[in-house]
């Protein structure tokens, strides 16, 4: 019987900690591809397995050009990964190739580190990068990358059977290269296909939003520590916001170590981690007083594009239901007026909730987020609160994510000898997208309503949640 009683209790622990730690392990992408490039072993990052591109179970992948080469830093940095030991030199355009299985949105993550090499000066670096016609980078320069590693991370609509991603150095004296490649499946909730369009008072639907190509420009931890990609489920970081909050004054960092509520239908671990949701700044008010403040970051941006800007809450801070009212701004814009978490979160607190928001980039180089109190906020209880802040820059037409020109005409710049099957291929690409951003500008136009404020009915706005209630 006590033998009984000690199986049953380990049992319940086995069973608790698996549906803690199973966290982790509760998204498998259908594509998965991990590769050190370079590398001439493979590498174990966070848990991940990254796959030297010198390998047999890598060849078939990937296609180089002759003449490129593989690279070992003489001058490592014992504080970074060992995928940034190594990198893979291109001195003419070059591509990797990935068979894709399940079509849709992808995260693809480039990693780049100043080159130590005998064989390279790091000033010659200079490139394009392209992914399946999408131009991401643009005369990129490696003297941008000052002490610390870059990760660049796009989520791009793969409606084809391979993902190209081509690096052309500007010219012939430059070389372009990488130091390690992440292809994964996104989530299918992680890109909803309609947002709210801010533009001064006037609001309307975004539309075909899964269908642009986005680069994360700034993902944040509001009130929180670093959250690295091992403690996320699609391994992901997440920055602390002290360098963009404008002012500290009238609001506080709270924290809680309850469970997260993510609820059937509504955001998930997918969509932010616990250590996301758990942390938070707050507006509080005191004697019955109701601060006269909004709580605002300012996050540096390239004009001439749009923007999505996508906000977590989850109500950890609230003693009950019901308490919690306050007004959403983007760019100083009202963008949700009187937001009662209590209602979009399923009627339950620490449950999670996001809104996205489409903006245009302003003359002033800064997009800001604010949060703050609303008519309808309560003495002595929370008047505002936020979690976790995401900022993606959107694609130009003829899918240009950085620099002026498209991949078309960034191709004619090498020698038609020189690019191969590139031209070809990406030449098709370019005139897919074409189509496919017409197509979508078209339908777009067609089924636009007349501006009109944001409706107050909670089931009308671009958000996942919980339970959705009218």
């Amino acid at each position: 019987m006590e033998n009984l009683r000690k199986n049953q209790a380990l049992f319940l622990l086995l069973l608790s900690l698996s549906s803690f730690y199973g966290i982790a392990l509760s998204f498998s992408p259908a594509d998965d591809y991990l590769i050190d490039c370079g590398s001439t072993v493979d590498t174990t990052v966070d848990n991940r397995l990254f796959i030297s591109d010198s390998s047999r179970a890598s060849s078939h992948l990937l296609t180089f050009s002759t003449r490129s080469k593989s690279i070992q830093l003489s001058h490592r940095n014992g504080k970074l990964p060992e995928i940034y030991n190594s990198a893979r030199v291109f001195d003419r355009p070059s591509r990797y190739i990935f068979k894709i299985r399940d079509k849709g949105t992808h995260m693809v993550r480039l990693h780049f580190y100043q080159l130590n090499s005998s064989q390279f000066v790091s000033d010659d670096a200079q490139f394009h990068v392209l992914v399946n016609g999408y131009v991401v980078l643009s005369n990129f320069s490696v003297g941008n990358i000052i002490a610390s590693a870059s990760v660049k991370e796009y989520l791009i609509w793969i409606n084809a059977e391979k993902l190209v991603i081509a690096f052309l150095p500007t010219m012939k004296s430059k070389f372009a290269f990488v130091n390690a490649i992440e292809v994964i499946s996104a989530p299918k909730d992680l890109i909803l296909d309609t947002a709210k369009f801010v533009n001064g008072d006037k609001i309307d639907n975004f539309d075909a939003l899964s269908k642009q190509a986005l680069e994360v420009m700034y993902r944040v931890n509001v009130g929180g520590p670093k959250v690295t990609p091992f403690n996320d489920t699609v391994w992901r970081t997440w920055l602390p916001d002290d360098e963009f909050l404008k002012s500290s004054e009238g609001s506080k960092k709270v924290y809680s170590t309850g469970r997260i509520w993510y609820q059937s239908g509504g955001a998930s671990r997918e969509i932010g981690p616990d250590n996301v949701y758990n942390t938070a700044r707050v507006i509080a008010a005191t004697n019955a007083s109701i601060p006269n403040l909004n709580m605002t970051w300012e996050f540096p941006v390239i004009e001439g594009y749009k923007y999505l800007v996508r906000l977590h809450f989850c109500d950890i801070a609230s003693i009950s239901l019901g308490l919690l009212f306050f007004n959403v701004y983007v760019n100083g814009n009202l963008a949700y007026k009187d937001l009662d978490l209590s209602i979009v979160a399923g009627y339950s607190l620490a449950s999670p909730f996001y809104a996205d928001f489409v903006v245009d980039s302003y003359h002033s180089g800064v997009l800001s987020v604010s949060v703050g109190p609303s008519d309808k906020s309560l003495g002595y209880a929370v008047d505002g609160i936020l979690n976790a802040v995401e900022i993606m820059k959107m694609n130009k037409s003829m899918g240009i994510l950085d620099g002026e020109l498209c991949a078309g005409l960034i191709l004619k710049t090498w020698p038609r000898g020189n690019v191969g099957i590139l031209v070809p291929l990406i030449a098709a690409l370019c005139v897919m997208l074409s189509l496919s951003v017409f197509k979508h500008r078209t339908f777009w136009f067609k089924n636009s309503v007349a501006w009109s404020k944001l409706p107050m009915d909670v089931s009308e706005i671009t958000s996942k949640s919980g339970n959705q209630h009218t």
